[in-house]
């Protein structure tokens, strides 16, 4: 039975020790810091469903629907923990993206087939949104869904679909309009069954020979049109709207603070700190970590104090991502030749996944909307430049 309490009556304090004693006691131990970045929903099953079980699942969902209710500052702890404690990450778009979205905007048949379903990990979501020519540029999509009757007719493909693989649903962005002075307009959200004729799964293999990413194509599907979201041609608002204080977590310390770790670790075994140098290059890694800290800790507090982010949050995520590319590529200098190998290496200390972590950090700093992107909105949000 899920456990339903006010969470946000409690200090900040009190529910980090609550979360992280619980978590200390139910995460299994072969779960902490794996050295996958996106387990598939079979390898991280057990662990959901205590999670589900818990109430502790979803934790913006509301409380009625199976939630934690939490509000901006205790999910920020919620998440730091998660991290901290080397939680797994599960199959999260069902949770984090397709079901506040129903809970904002869907209707109540489809809260109530859509919702437990779930929590219950019966279904497993996907996100399309990226296309070939469409990425950071995401208004200029081209999947097309066209009415017929009941029905609305979708072609097209999507690129970049994380576990699209193993996903059994789609949340689709689709064209269903070329009226309107802006590309945005005319955007439709649906929610397309992945097993349905004429939807085909393409795993892309990376340089690890994982397929965390995948194409998907749409030939004639068919999707019934009770499967909108919210209007029809008011797609682009809504997954917008959706994404709210989420975009501080693309900024948000984790992943640096994991390298830094391993690059210390790394480091000691190797002798790395009686190098002068390397301790240079260290030091100002070190410094920027506690920056980043410091940034990561302001916006917090904006959304504690139940306030919006502005456009200068972007400077998070670049950052972020910045930083720990740099981590990770001091991780691969101290370990030399021995970089060349994909196997972990080996220290007194446990073993460091330096070309693991190098590989990881390449993908931040383009995906959730590119460092480009994100410079863009400053330059034009924050400091007020021409476009």
């Amino acid at each position: 039975m899920a456990e339903q309490q006010d969470w946000n009556a409690l200090s900040d304090a009190d529910f980090r020790a609550i979360f992280r004693s619980w978590v200390e006691e139910n995460l299994p131990p072969e779960l902490r810091f794996m050295r996958k970045q996106r387990p598939v929903f079979e390898e991280v099953a057990e662990w959901y469903h205590r999670l589900a079980e818990k109430g502790w699942l979803s934790p913006v969902w509301p409380q009625e629907y199976g939630g934690m209710g939490l509000d901006a500052g205790k999910h920020i702890v919620y998440v730091e923990e998660w991290a901290r404690l080397g939680c797994p990450r599960i199959p999260d778009h069902g949770i984090g993206l397709t079901g506040p979205l129903l809970i904002r905007y869907g209707t109540d048949a489809q809260n109530d087939f859509f919702l437990p379903k779930i929590l219950s990990g019966e279904h497993v979501w996907c996100q399309g949104y990226s296309e070939p020519n469409a990425g950071s540029d995401l208004a200029s999509l081209k999947t097309a869904a066209v009415r017929d009757g009941d029905d609305f007719i979708v072609n097209g493909q999507k690129i970049w679909t994380t576990l699209a693989h193993c996903a059994n649903w789609i949340l689709l962005l689709a064209r269903t309009s070329s009226d309107g002075p802006k590309r945005q307009n005319g955007i439709t959200v649906l929610l397309v069954d992945m097993t349905d004729p004429g939807v085909t799964v393409r795993p892309i293999p990376n340089l690890r020979q994982e397929t965390d990413f995948c194409e998907v194509f749409f030939d004639n599907v068919r999707v019934p049109a009770a499967n909108v979201v919210g209007e029809v041609d008011q797609g682009w608002a809504l997954a917008k709207a959706v994404l709210g204080h989420e975009r501080i977590f693309l900024g948000a310390p984790s992943r640096p603070e994991y390298a830094i770790k391993r690059l210390e670790r790394l480091a000691k075994d190797r002798g790395a700190f009686d190098d002068p140098g390397f301790v240079a290059r260290y030091a100002k890694l070190r410094l920027d970590l506690y920056d980043l800290g410091s940034a990561f800790e302001r916006f917090a507090r904006v959304l504690r104090a139940g306030g919006d982010l502005g456009p200068d949050v972007s400077v998070l995520k670049i950052f972020c991502s910045e930083l720990y590319q740099r981590i990770t590529e001091e991780m691969l200098t101290v370990a030399g030749e021995e970089a060349r190998f994909w196997d972990d290496l080996q220290t007194a200390e446990g073993e460091v996944d330096a070309m693991n972590l190098y590989l990881d950090s390449r993908a931040p700093a383009i995906f959730g909307g590119s460092n480009e992107i994100q410079r863009g909105v400053l330059a034009k949000g924050v400091l007020g430049l021409p476009s």
